[in-house]
């Protein structure tokens, strides 16, 4: 696979996400330009300006209408898609880490950052509040994080009912979007959750954590389905629309990068059979850790993030379709 580099952020990449189409994605960085693109080339259609910090997480709305982002800046912040108009921007008592649309498109929360004095907590308000309200937006509900966690990434559930939210100590819980109260917690991991994603169907999920590993969920029941050991801290998973293949990304340390070679610091991204769990390849091309994994919602390509600040863009060969596993 000859990927597509994307370069257009001075800093290391830490979100990326299609839009529901698969024709735009989405970038983030820890310069403050989170940035568009043509999927299929590689074309840069124009970036984000209104933050003044880190931007840590992006979410596209269904109909990419919106795009909303949150920084280091304490800020989360609405931008219309198309013209790149800053309509809204949010405060937060500390950095925001988390963000995400509802699968409607009516409702948005984010999550900011136990720094500074301040709890982790889920701020969860109406866009329409948002884009056409005058004056500050007041979100309708906010959920402090249960045992005074750090929530670390999180995503909304299935029919908008739910958030299921991954803490640093490796816990994660789901919370009801109406009422506030925490359904469900377990702690299958052992150190800090990286990133959840969903399946296409929205009946499972993925999560990445520090502790080497990712894991397979229920996503009513949270029992785990299958758990994907790697050699590293996993940054990022993400789960196939059309075949049973799961990406990780990860790799060592980035503060330890500079000492080890790109072989040694384990800087490819892994594909497992999602059902047999075992390795069935791998991708290598990048200088640093992968931050951020994301399946085209096709399914005909994969785009990674690193902490080389370059997105490169997998389109898949014909012989990834045709693969069998034999097991």
């Amino acid at each position: 696979m000859k990927p597509i580099v994307l370069h257009g952020h001075e800093r290391s990449i830490t979100q990326i996400k299609y839009n529901r189409e698969g024709d735009l994605l989405f970038s983030s960085a820890k310069d403050n330009r989170p940035t568009a693109w043509h999927s299929i080339n590689g074309e840069r259609l124009g970036t984000y300006n209104g933050h003044n910090g880190a931007v840590w997480t992006l979410d596209p709305s269904w109909d990419s209408k919106y795009l909303l982002t949150g920084a280091a800046d304490n800020t989360a912040a609405i931008f219309d898609i198309e013209t790149g108009a800053l309509l809204k921007i949010m405060g937060a008592p500390s950095p925001v880490r988390t963000c995400g649309f509802s699968y409607s498109g009516k409702q948005l929360f984010f999550t900011n950052d136990a720094s500074m004095g301040q709890t982790s907590k889920v701020v969860f308000f109406d866009v329409n509040d948002v884009v056409s309200g005058e004056g500050t937006p007041e979100p309708y509900l906010t959920i402090p994080a249960p045992d005074k966690g750090k929530i670390t990434s999180a995503i909304w559930g299935p029919l908008d009912e739910h958030v299921l939210i991954g803490c640093d100590d490796g816990s994660i819980h789901k919370l009801d979007a109406k009422s506030g109260e925490v359904l469900l917690s377990i702690k299958e991991h052992t150190a800090k959750i990286n990133d959840l994603q969903k399946s296409a169907d929205e009946q499972m999920f993925v999560s990445a954590s520090k502790d080497n590993n990712a894991k397979l969920f229920d996503i009513d029941t949270f029992e785990v389905i299958k758990t994907y050991k790697t050699d590293r801290p996993v940054n990022s998973a993400a789960l196939s629309p059309i075949r049973e293949h799961v990406i990780t990304g990860g790799g060592q340390e980035a503060m330890e990068v500079t000492t080890t070679s790109s072989k040694v610091g384990k800087f490819d991204a892994k594909f497992f059979h999602m059902i047999f769990a075992e390795e069935i390849g791998r991708v290598k091309g990048h200088f640093g850790p992968i931050n951020t994994i994301a399946f085209h919602p096709e399914g005909k390509s994969y785009a990674s993030g690193g902490e080389d600040g370059f997105v490169r863009s997998h389109v898949f060969d014909k012989s990834y379709f045709d693969f069998e596993f034999e097991h």
